[in-house]
């Protein structure tokens, strides 16, 4: 009996140290799991050149994303311009749908008259600064005639820029129970844009990167609407982290709010300092209390920017010239040199943790269609493409790129081989006959030792 109670007294003692020792054994936690905690439903944060990932959060769950719907608007109304379809000065005049929708100050909009005349310009600042609804559609029907064929080209595009899970119901970003039935045929009355946050950073990044003048009217702090006139609007930004709002943050410029019911209070944000641009991605932000606010969007996005510009920095990895230790260079068939040397071309530089500098190797990839079996065929010229260098981090977590495209630079001869003479080869060819010759004989002979 005494025995039974000493072997419990014993494992109530161990069991607290057992339990103590599990918790300090476990892995630790990564620097971005540690470092941010965002109360928010998913994150990202990109290098806005490259499309490298810096941190992310959930980054792949479908999500509601609100206003955030109108960068698709902005990069389709670009493209049109672009292409010539329609002009900033073109002129739109209002539809019942429009209308109605603009007279509802409920929701984001600047009040359009029912016979008035606006032009495409008017409609994109009202869009990209104020976050106006019935502005988006207007562009929207400017652009494909209806909303429902704009969902059409909203689709493809997204196909076209890599989206993935995606669901678009209309122009805007609103539920649509807030198109007071007016919504697009084949969508549900209930139903709300969604994606997940790794894509709206992927709309972002194309944004920015094809259609950069987006920014000169995003980073517009506030804009009278049709000013000088009976009809003029004060249209304070949405983006309250641009110079001289309420949360202003060095760099911002961009890029687009969203906040619906469903969607809660979500942002795409963008800021450059130092010659470094990151966008930043929060979805459904709240407070410490669980309750979502303006505020909880911009405390995540601070987080996210600082948590960029204060640990990553470009760095070159591969100087320019570099040579690969294990190769140095390659074979050449059907040259006057046996061999020819390679380098990196240009310097390899990425966005990266700056202590984290070292973890990163070179890695050379050769193109196949051009080193065959390892070797080249001569000509050669000097500084001819034969492959490509990509880092790998040796340790930790590497999110990747936000696009397929590997970040890379190219491999290069060093010098020039001439392709040799008719004699030249035939004596190659006779030389490489008895070698194989001999070779063929030496084995036969040393077969019979074995």
């Amino acid at each position: 009996m005494k025995s039974s109670w000493n072997k419990a007294l014993v494992r109530w003692i161990l069991l607290p140290i057992l339990l103590v020792s599990l918790v300090v054994t476990q892995p630790a936690a990564t620097d971005a799991e540690v470092g941010l905690n965002l109360t928010v439903d998913a994150a990202i944060l990109i290098d806005a050149d490259s499309g490298k990932i810096l941190y992310e959060q959930n980054a792949d769950t479908a999500l509601g994303i609100a206003s955030m719907t109108k960068m698709m608007t902005e990069y389709l109304l670009f493209e049109a311009i672009e292409k010539g379809q329609i002009t900033w000065d073109q002129q739109y005049s209002m539809t019942n749908y429009t209308y109605k929708i603009s007279q509802d100050r409920s929701s984001s909009n600047v009040p359009l008259r029912e016979d008035g005349s606006y032009s495409i310009r008017e409609l994109y600042e009202a869009m990209a600064i104020y976050s106006a609804n019935a502005a988006t559609i207007a562009i929207a029907e400017t652009i494909a005639g209806t909303e429902e064929q704009f969902l059409v080209m909203m689709n493809k595009k997204a196909d076209e820029l890599g989206l993935e899970g995606y669901k678009f119901v209309n122009s805007t970003g609103l539920n649509n129970s807030h198109l007071q039935g007016m919504h697009p045929k084949g969508t549900g009355q209930e139903d709300e844009n969604l994606m997940p946050a790794k894509s709206v950073a992927k709309l972002a990044y194309h944004l920015l990167k094809d259609y950069p003048e987006v920014l000169e009217t995003t980073s517009i702090p506030k804009k009278i609407f049709r000013e000088g006139t009976s009809d003029e609007i004060y249209m304070l930004n949405w983006n309250s982290m641009l110079p001289g709002l309420v949360f202003e943050y060095e760099g911002v410029d961009g890029l687009k709010t969203g906040t619906t019911d469903f969607a809660g209070h979500s942002f795409t944000g963008t800021a450059e300092r130092n010659g470094m641009r990151v966008i930043a991605v929060v979805m459904k932000a709240v407070d410490s209390e669980g309750v979502g606010s303006y505020k909880a969007r911009f405390d995540a996005t601070r987080a996210l920017f600082d948590y960029g510009f204060t640990q990553f920095a470009k760095e070159e990895i591969i100087p320019a010239g570099y040579q690969f230790k294990k190769q140095k260079d390659i074979p050449v068939n059907k040259g006057k040199e046996d061999q020819v040397a390679i380098a990196v071309k240009e310097p390899f530089e990425m966005v990266i943790k700056s202590s984290e500098k070292d973890l990163y190797t070179p890695k050379l990839v050769l193109d196949e269609k051009k080193v065959k079996d390892g070797t080249l065929e001569a000509a050669i010229k000097k500084g001819e493409v034969v492959g490509h260098v990509e880092v790998v981090k040796s340790e930790g977590t590497d999110y990747g790129y936000i696009t397929d495209v590997t970040a890379s630079t190219d491999v290069v001869t060093t010098e020039a081989v001439e392709r040799s003479n008719w004699f030249a080869l035939g004596m190659q060819a006779i030389g490489h006959f008895f070698a194989n010759l001999w070779h063929g004989a030496t084995d036969f002979v040393s077969g019979f030792f074995k």
